[in-house]
Protein backbone atom coordinates (compact mmCIF):
# COMPACT_ATOMS: atom_id res chain seq x y z
CA UNK A 1 0.00 0.00 0.00
CA UNK A 2 1.11 3.93 -0.38
CA UNK A 3 0.69 6.52 2.56
CA UNK A 4 0.86 9.89 1.28
CA UNK A 5 2.47 12.24 3.97
CA UNK A 6 1.14 15.36 3.73
CA UNK A 7 2.86 18.37 5.76
CA UNK A 8 1.20 22.00 5.86
CA UNK A 9 4.43 24.24 5.79
CA UNK A 10 4.82 27.11 8.32
CA UNK A 11 5.24 30.82 6.32
CA UNK A 12 9.00 30.61 7.37
CA UNK A 13 9.57 27.67 6.85
CA UNK A 14 12.23 28.70 4.06
CA UNK A 15 13.93 31.10 6.23
CA UNK A 16 14.59 28.38 9.29
CA UNK A 17 15.03 24.65 7.46
CA UNK A 18 18.51 25.48 7.50
CA UNK A 19 19.23 24.88 10.55
CA UNK A 20 17.26 21.46 10.89
CA UNK A 21 18.04 20.41 7.15
CA UNK A 22 20.68 17.62 7.81
CA UNK A 23 18.85 16.05 10.27
CA UNK A 24 15.71 16.11 8.74
CA UNK A 25 17.25 14.69 5.49
CA UNK A 26 19.32 12.35 7.92
CA UNK A 27 15.96 11.09 8.83
CA UNK A 28 14.40 10.91 5.58
CA UNK A 29 17.40 8.78 4.13
CA UNK A 30 16.92 6.23 6.65
CA UNK A 31 13.82 6.05 5.87
CA UNK A 32 14.47 5.30 2.49
CA UNK A 33 16.73 2.88 3.25
CA UNK A 34 14.70 0.78 5.29
CA UNK A 35 12.25 0.89 2.16
CA UNK A 36 9.40 3.53 4.01
CA UNK A 37 9.64 6.49 1.84
CA UNK A 38 9.46 6.47 -1.97
CA UNK A 39 10.20 9.45 -2.90
CA UNK A 40 10.05 13.07 -0.62
CA UNK A 41 10.27 17.09 -1.54
CA UNK A 42 8.72 19.86 -1.49
CA UNK A 43 6.14 21.74 -3.36
CA UNK A 44 7.32 24.64 -4.98
CA UNK A 45 5.77 28.01 -5.89
CA UNK A 46 4.91 28.68 -3.34
CA UNK A 47 6.61 26.44 -0.87
CA UNK A 48 3.74 25.60 1.30
CA UNK A 49 3.55 22.17 1.53
CA UNK A 50 5.60 18.85 1.73
CA UNK A 51 4.80 15.58 0.29
CA UNK A 52 6.25 12.44 0.94
CA UNK A 53 5.50 8.70 -0.35
CA UNK A 54 5.64 5.81 1.92
CA UNK A 55 4.95 2.36 1.45
CA UNK A 56 4.05 -0.58 3.49
CA UNK A 57 1.08 -2.33 4.91
CA UNK A 58 0.12 0.52 7.99
CA UNK A 59 0.63 4.02 8.29
CA UNK A 60 2.58 3.64 11.06
CA UNK A 61 5.97 4.23 9.41
CA UNK A 62 4.66 7.46 7.87
CA UNK A 63 3.21 8.47 11.05
CA UNK A 64 6.47 7.60 13.37
CA UNK A 65 8.59 9.67 10.89
CA UNK A 66 6.43 12.72 11.17
CA UNK A 67 6.54 12.28 14.84
CA UNK A 68 10.56 12.11 14.88
CA UNK A 69 11.14 14.38 12.25
CA UNK A 70 12.98 17.96 13.34
CA UNK A 71 10.47 19.98 10.90
CA UNK A 72 7.59 18.76 12.85
CA UNK A 73 9.07 19.28 15.84
CA UNK A 74 10.31 22.88 15.86
CA UNK A 75 7.26 24.34 14.35
CA UNK A 76 8.49 24.44 10.86
CA UNK A 77 5.65 22.18 9.67
CA UNK A 78 2.04 23.57 11.31
CA UNK A 79 0.13 20.27 11.00
CA UNK A 80 0.52 16.91 9.06
CA UNK A 81 -1.44 14.24 8.18
CA UNK A 82 -1.49 10.96 6.52
CA UNK A 83 -3.79 9.90 3.57
CA UNK A 84 -3.78 6.23 2.24
CA UNK A 85 -3.15 6.67 -1.62
CA UNK A 86 -4.24 3.90 -4.23
CA UNK A 87 -1.78 4.09 -6.65
CA UNK A 88 -3.38 2.34 -9.77
CA UNK A 89 -1.03 3.28 -12.68
CA UNK A 90 2.53 2.49 -13.79
CA UNK A 91 5.58 0.33 -12.85
CA UNK A 92 5.87 1.09 -8.94
CA UNK A 93 1.98 1.35 -8.85
CA UNK A 94 0.09 -0.68 -5.83
CA UNK A 95 -2.67 -1.74 -7.00
CA UNK A 96 -2.42 -2.25 -10.91
CA UNK A 97 -5.14 -1.72 -12.93
CA UNK A 98 -5.36 -1.89 -16.43
CA UNK A 99 -7.68 -1.41 -18.86
CA UNK A 100 -10.58 -4.17 -19.88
Amino acid sequence: MHFLLIYDLAPDYLERRGEFRNEHLKLGWEAHERGEIVIAGALADPADQAVLLFTGDSPEAAERFARADPYVVHGLVKQWRVRPWTTVVGQDAANPVRPG
